[in-house]
This record gives C-alpha cells, sequence and structure tokens, in this order.
C-alpha cells in the first residue's frame, strides 16, 4: 500500500475571482492540478498517491477491478486464472490482441520478465517483498540464479506462476501497479530514464513531460478494450498551489483538484450550492498515525506506549482538517476486510496516560521527538499532540521537515521516536488486511529503509499473518478474516500506533467533467482517468 498525502492542505485565505473560462487544451481533454510533480511513471518503482493514477495511464495488469469494486476481473488475461497445486499455482491465457504502444504484441515472455524485474535489487521496487512467495524469489534477488523459477513461459500466450505456498491475496498482488506489464527492449533502451519514458500497453500514451510544468498523456488509438478511454487528452499540471489551482477550477481552466479542496475555501463551498453539487467526497481505505519506535527508550516499556494512546485527543484533530475524517480505533480502516466493529480501543483519558506513566516510573514526565511532515495542517496537527502530550508530562520536540527526509529518518532504527504519518498515511494497495501487516508493521519490514516506522517484530504474529494467508479457499475466508482480527487487536494491545483518523477524501471537478464518484475517487487506483468523459 502506498503512503498517500494527506489531501488537506490549509492554506491563506484567498479572494473570489471572476474571470472568464477559457478554452481546454484539447476538445475531449481533461486537466487534472497538482502541487507537487509526478515523481516517476516506472510502474514497478512508483509507490504513491500520485503516481499511481498516473502509471495507470500508460500500463496494465493481468488482471484488474471491476469499475468502482473490489472484484478482480481479467485485463491483460484472457480469463480469470486455472489454479492448481492446492493454491500454489496460476495458469493464465493471455489476450491475442494486446500490443504495447511501439507496435510489438504483448506475450508471456513480458509478463515473466516484468516479474523478475520487480523482484531484482537493481530496480529498487518498493514492492518487491509482496512477490516474496514466488518460488525462486530468493534465489533470483541474490543473483543466484539466471531465472525466476516460479515463472514459467508455456508459450507465448500462456505464463504460469508458481507460488512456495499459498497466498490469498496474490491475484490481488498481481492487479498492483509493480505488476503492471513492462517490454524489456524499451526498459533496456531508455535506461536510467525509463521513469521518464514509459513505454506500454495501456489506455494512453505519454505524449510530453515538461518537469515542474506539465505533463500530457493522449488516448491510444489501438487499445484493446472499447470505448476506454473516453478522454483524448490528459493534461496534469503540476507546480500548481492548490488555492491557485481552485482559482483555476472556477475559470474552467482546471478540471479536477489533485490535492482536493484548500481547508481556507472548504466551508465556502459546502455553503454554494452550485459548488456542492461539483463535489465529490468518500471514506478512504487508509489510516494516519503516530509511530512510536519501539526500539528507542522509554517506548521498550509497553505502558508508555499505551500512555500515548490514552493522551491524545483525536476529535481535536479532526476540527484541524474540517472534520474531514473518522477517529481511528485501531489499526485497520473500516472498509478494510477484517476491520473489527466492535472494537473501541483507546479512548481519550488523561488520568489513565498518567497512571500508566507511573507504573512505568515516569510519573515527572520525559522529552521526546516527533517528526513530522513539514506540509500544512501536519505541523498544526504535530502541535496539537504536542500540547496534549505536555499534559501528561511529555516534552515534544518537533522535526517539521521534508517528507524524504522524515521518510529517511523514520526508517532508520533507533532515529525516529516518534512519526505522525501526516502526509505519509497508509492507504490500501489492495483490498486484505495482509496489505496493513506486511509491508508496514511485520519482521521483515522492520529493517533499514523499511516501512515499519515502530520496528516491532513479532515472530508469533508473523507465523499467524502467514497461516492466515493460507487459507485460500472460499471457506475458509471468516476463519481467515478472524485471524487477522486476533493479531490486529494483539498490535493494539501492544500499542506499536496511536491510530488518529481514517481521512474521508474531498474533491471538487468542474461541471463539465463526467465521472461516477467512484471514478473520481477509485477505490484502488485513487483516480480512474480511463472512464473519465467531458461534456
Amino acid at each position: 500500500m502506498k503512503r498517500v498525502a494527506l489531501g488537506l492542505l490549509a492554506l491563506a485565505g484567498i479572494a473570489a475571482l471572476t474571470v472568464a473560462p477559457r478554452a481546454q487544451t484539447a476538445e475531449k481533454g481533461m486537466v487534472i492540478a497538482y502541487k507537487d510533480d509526478i515523481a516517476t511513471l516506472d510502474p514497478q518503482v512508483g509507490y504513491d498517491w500520485q503516481n499511481w493514477p498516473a502509471i495507470k495511464m500508460v500500463f496494465d495488469a493481468l488482471l484488474d477491478y471491476k469499475p468502482g469494486t473490489t472484484d478482480l476481473e481479467p485485463r491483460i488475461a484472457a480469463a480469470m486464472p486455472t489454479v492448481g497445486d492446492g493454491g500454489r499455482s496460476y495458469t493464465f491465457k493471455l489476450r491475442s490482441d494486446i500490443k504495447f504502444s511501439n507496435g510489438r504484441t504483448l506475450t508471456a515472455a513480458d509478463v515473466k520478465y516484468t516479474l523478475e524485474r520487480v523482484l531484482d535489487p537493481k530496480a529498487k521496487s518498493p514492492g518487491a517483498g509482496f512477490f516474496a512467495d514466488i518460488a525462486g524469489s530468493s534465489a533470483w534477488s541474490a543473483g543466484k540464479a539466471k531465472e525466476l523459477t516460479g515463472v514459467k513461459v508455456i508459450n507465448s500466450s500462456t505464463v504460469k506462476v508458481t507460488l512456495s505456498q499459498p497466498n490469498a491475496a496474490f491475484l490481488n498482488v498481481l492487479a498492483t501497479n509493480f505488476a503492471f506489464i513492462v517490454p524489456k527492449e524499451e526498459v533496456v533502451k531508455a535506461g536510467a530514464d525509463w521513469g521518464r519514458k514509459p513505454v506500454g500497453s495501456g489506455p494512453f500514451t505519454l505524449q510530453s513531460w515538461t518537469s515542474g510544468q506539465e505533463l500530457v498523456f493522449v488516448k491510444n488509438p489501438n487499445y484493446f478494450l472499447k470505448n476506454v478511454p473516453k478522454l483524448d487528452q490528459v493534461t496534469i499540471k503540476v507546480g500548481q498551489d492548490p488555492s491557485v489551482a481552485y482559482l483555476g477550477l472556477q475559470r474552467g481552466d482546471v478540471d479536477l483538484l489533485g490535492d482536493g479542496i484548500p481547508p481556507a475555501n472548504f466551508l465556502q463551498v459546502q455553503s454554494d450550492a452550485k459548488l456542492k453539487a461539483q463535489i465529490v467526497s468518500t471514506p478512504l481505505v487508509n489510516t494516519t498515525y503516530v509511530s512510536i519506535n519501539t526500539q528507542v527508550k522509554p517506548f521498550t516499556d509497553v505502558r508508555v506506549r499505551q500512555a500515548l494512546n490514552f493522551a491524545i485527543n483525536k476529535s481535536k484533530i479532526l476540527k484541524i482538517i474540517n472534520g474531514r475524517g473518522l477517529v481511528a480505533t485501531q489499526i485497520l480502516p473500516p472498509k478494510m476486510p477484517g476491520y473489527d466493529s466492535s472494537y473501541q480501543g483507546y479512548g481519550y483519558d488523561v488520568e489513565q496516560a498518567k497512571k500508566l506513566l507511573s507504573a512505568a516510573g515516569l510519573s515527572k514526565g520525559f522529552t521526546t521527538t516527533l517528526y513530522t511532515n513539514s506540509t500544512d495542517p501536519n505541523p498544526r496537527i504535530a502541535q496539537s499532540i504536542q500540547q496534549d502530550l505536555a499534559v501528561v508530562g511529555i516534552k515534544i520536540e518537533l522535526k517539521s521537515q521534508a517528507s524524504s527526509t522524515v521518510i529517511d529518518a523514520a526508517g532508520t532504527p533507533k532515529t525516529a521516536p516518534l512519526v505522525w504519518s501526516g502526509g505519509m498515511a497508509w492507504t490500501q494497495d489492495y483490498p486484505d488486511p495482509s496489505d496493513f501487516y506486511w509491508p508496514i508493521l511485520s519482521c521483515r519490514s522492520a529493517v533499514q529503509g523499511g516501512w515499519n516506522w515502530s520496528f516491532a517484530c513479532d515472530k508469533n504474529l508473523d507465523a499467524l499473518a502467514s497461516k492466515a494467508d493460507q487459507m485460500t479457499a472460499p471457506a475458509q475466508r471468516p476463519a481467515r478474516l478472524e485471524l487477522y482480527k486476533k493479531l490486529y487487536k494483539t498490535l493494539m494491545d501492544q500499542a506499536v500506533w496511536v491510530p488518529l483518523f481514517n481521512e474521508v477524501r474531498y474533491t471538487m471537478h468542474s461541471a463539465r467533467l463526467i465521472g461516477a464518484p467512484t471514478d473520481l475517487i477509485d477505490p484502488i487506483h485513487n483516480i480512474a482517468f480511463e472512464r473519465l468523459s467531458i461534456k
């Protein structure tokens, strides 16, 4: 699951402008505006809320999700796979009418190359861990094998993937961006520029990329799905402050606010019936949290970590973001399978927090450091946390830094005692509870450069998750989810996080942009550009 930037950028108030709209750059084109540039269009490397939908325009996977749902369906595959070996093998037949935008037909060899690439350390894919169950992955990643033995090309249109053990979420993994199929010759040709010169089989092709200004994607006229895409062109404007993008939408220069509605304008938009009709909102499948480094004293004591959970006022934080969220009671968000609606978590209880600190021998408190993303409103949220913890005697030094710096510190053992996830909240890669464990809370993710910022490692929980993931039969699904409920309840008892809220995503579109709410805020891809259209 990707880190998702908190789409709640608070900005100074701006005066409403009345400006005549001007023509768009293409008759059937749309414009979306973001503050930040796209990091990369390399599907095996890109891993955030902004580049994933952009990458989805250029590439396809074996499988995808039915529009607006979490149900898998074939995409590059001609049909759902044949499953064998007790859930250990998947055989895919490919469609025969798929070509890369360079004109070459996509084959089973491309599937094999893609899976080998995501597991090749040279590619530096943050998604490599998702594919670790493929047989032979360890030898391939270590450079001890000439090929990834778990992926066999049967013929040009048939590929078989074999796992070392069953994995109930593996088909979901094959639908992630990390598994988007790439042509080897183009990757080799582009070299270090591949992330800026992508060639795929997707509904759009990249026409141009002007750093710091815009990316222009145009319709792939030879795309294999009928009536997809509906747009002739998508322009991603970057370097635009959300307040400027909001004014651009009012002028007719922008069709979709990539960073959401600026909080300074949120109440104004909500009170204007005409503008309110252009708002789309939905709860995201994500959790924002404070990670607690369990290797740094005094957070080696579970009572201290539990005290933090009682001491932070989550409802106060929600007021900072215009109420655009739900108080989080646990690690999993409400829309994720395995969420335990009966579990209420830690309430706001200052006295209980003080009792736990006293029991830990810290009745006089202590001093520690909280890292935060410097993009507003994250520093203000961090200040609210700082104020709450001061009430129970914990003095917090705030380090407000660029997100990349925070990520580096958070992923280094014994460096960042507390991290407000803020702009790096965890959002689902796919709709399975394993996605909130293996990448961010397991032993294998508690490593240098990993996403397990608490550096908690409970081998018993790893074994429990592994057991659950081997329950692949549909009839075993209820029992599997119960195991994950038990796992996450244990993590909450261990208090490795302070879950704060589950974001409710708000964005705004132009009156001429047509798309279902699940197209504009897609549950998996964030934005489904291929399904949008213009009046």
